[in-house]
């Protein structure tokens, strides 16, 4: 439990506590639950789709996770300053015919002074891989266990 709020601005220590918050939400693949870290009217890009308001982000999330199963996602900073955060990130998922996907991406967030998220642009990639390929492995949904592997020394 941290003692220091995560809001801006921004330490080294509540930058990656808010990335691992964010990558504990997403994993709960919970549309309410992960919409309520953006504004209102929080603006969004992610791949082509462009939005903006916290209802279309859970629409959004909910037709993600509708398609995207099996999912597990791991997110770590990048960078940081005062109301701003970058993220890497590998999630994989399984499509309904069975075949695994690792998606690699870039995330650019910008925060309130609440610590609300309200912008968000997301550039992902997606790339077909063999089950045998999978790297990440714990019960989902839920929270990526403490002593799992981040994404520093992975190999691509």
């Amino acid at each position: 439990m941290m003692s220091t709020p995560l809001v801006p601005p921004f330490t080294r220590e509540t930058a990656i506590a808010k990335v691992r918050i964010a990558e504990n939400a997403w994993n709960s693949r919970d549309p309410d639950r992960v919409c309520l870290a953006y504004t209102e009217d929080s603006f969004w890009r992610n791949r082509a789709e462009v939005f903006r308001g916290r209802e279309k982000i859970r629409e959004f999330l909910q037709r993600k996770w509708d398609k995207e199963l099996n999912y597990r996602l791991v997110k770590e900073m990048w960078a940081f300053g005062e109301n701003r955060i970058a993220v890497r990130f590998q999630y994989e998922w399984q499509d309904d015919a069975g075949q695994w996907y690792r998606a690699y991406g870039n995330e650019n967030w910008e925060f309130d002074k609440a610590g609300l998220m309200r912008r968000r642009e997301a550039s992902i990639n997606d790339k077909p891989i063999a089950e045998l390929e999978r790297r990440f492995f714990w019960d989902a949904p839920g929270d990526r266990p403490l002593d799992h592997p981040g994404l520093i020394n992975s190999p691509e």
